[in-house]
């Protein structure tokens, strides 16, 4: 089975990772959020894509899902000696990337080809695309004015209200290359538990990626479970802009996108609504989508694999 995964943040890599692990493995490229990709020292930092391709790799912190396990901080540890900006945390790995990245992207070379370098590197098998070449960085809305993502979500720690999103740029990026081709060629498009609004929405929002995948069979994964996000602050982000944060409200989010979503099994309740609501009912399935450990992540793999299977062959 030929799938694409759209991914972002820790949920997204996760189940990615899971997706890349199953045997026979499907065929698998994923699509990652950039927009919130941001400069820091005179670097090009990539935080969803270097989490999904360190997850991938398996070389995660597994504490935390992001950064690089082993770390080393003394580069961190000196800037914050020199009083430098200490608020993003760098380990002395990481920065490896951020510094390999930047010298070639000031050489003129695309992200996409980088990143296809590095997976090489990492060992890495599935086809892992940037959304886009261009930078679309994130721009959330709040109560103290518009701020960078990384701003928001690290230095501020998600703590002013938020009231709505803007990807600056968007309307002139272009889809990476490879990705509408993917979509066009893939059996099934796997949404990710990712944050909606901040991990997923700025891939949809490259021209041409949502009406491509218009035409595909498309399942999403609820990352909100029994009201609140399994990580991150995307209920939070719901509840701001008068969202009750619910699986039943990722399924309208992505309005008639989906063909079908997994929600938790504790949001057993929710399932009927999703099922008979009058615009563009769902099918859904009702599972464990906790991802706790690398078991976790195969298990609920081949769960979705199973259900974008079974729709299918009821086609």
């Amino acid at each position: 089975m030929n799938v694409v995964a759209l991914a972002g943040g820790v949920g997204g890599a996760k189940l990615a990772d899971g997706l890349s692990r199953l045997n026979p493995s499907p065929t698998l490229t994923v699509i990652v959020n950039t927009g919130d990709d941001f400069n820091l020292f005179g670097l090009h930092i990539s935080p969803d894509l270097d989490t999904v391709c360190y997850n991938l790799a398996g070389m995660e912190q597994p504490d935390t899902g992001w950064g690089r396990a082993d770390e080393r901080w003394d580069a961190y540890k000196e800037i914050q000696k020199l009083g430098g900006p200490d608020w993003f945390r760098l380990g002395d790995r990481d920065l490896a990337t951020h510094l390999e990245r930047t010298r070639r992207l000031g050489s003129g070379e695309p992200l996409s080809k980088i990143t296809a370098d590095f997976c090489r590197v990492w060992g890495i098998d599935p086809a892992v695309l940037p959304m886009s070449d261009d930078p679309v960085p994130t721009m959330v809305l709040t109560d103290q004015g518009e701020l960078a993502f990384q701003d928001y979500f690290v230095k501020l720690g998600c703590e002013p209200a938020v009231t709505g999103f803007r990807f600056q740029g968007v309307e002139k990026s272009r889809p990476a290359p490879g990705i509408l081709q993917a979509i066009e060629g893939a059996d099934l498009i796997v949404i990710c538990p990712s944050n909606p609004w901040v991990s997923v929405d700025p891939i949809l929002a490259v021209p041409g990626i949502r009406s491509a995948l218009e035409e595909k069979l498309v399942l999403a994964i609820s990352p909100i479970i029994a009201g609140k996000a399994v990580k991150g602050p995307a209920a939070k982000m719901y509840q701001e802009m008068g969202i009750s944060p619910s699986a039943s409200a990722v399924a309208k989010h992505y309005s008639n996108l989906l063909d079908g979503i997994m929600i938790d099994k504790q949001d057993e309740k929710l399932v009927k609504g999703i099922k008979d609501r009058e615009t563009h009912p769902l099918k859904v399935i009702c599972t464990d989508t906790w991802m706790k450990t690398r078991e976790d992540r195969v298990r609920l793999a081949g769960e979705v694999l199973d259900f974008g299977q079974q729709i299918i062959e009821e086609v």
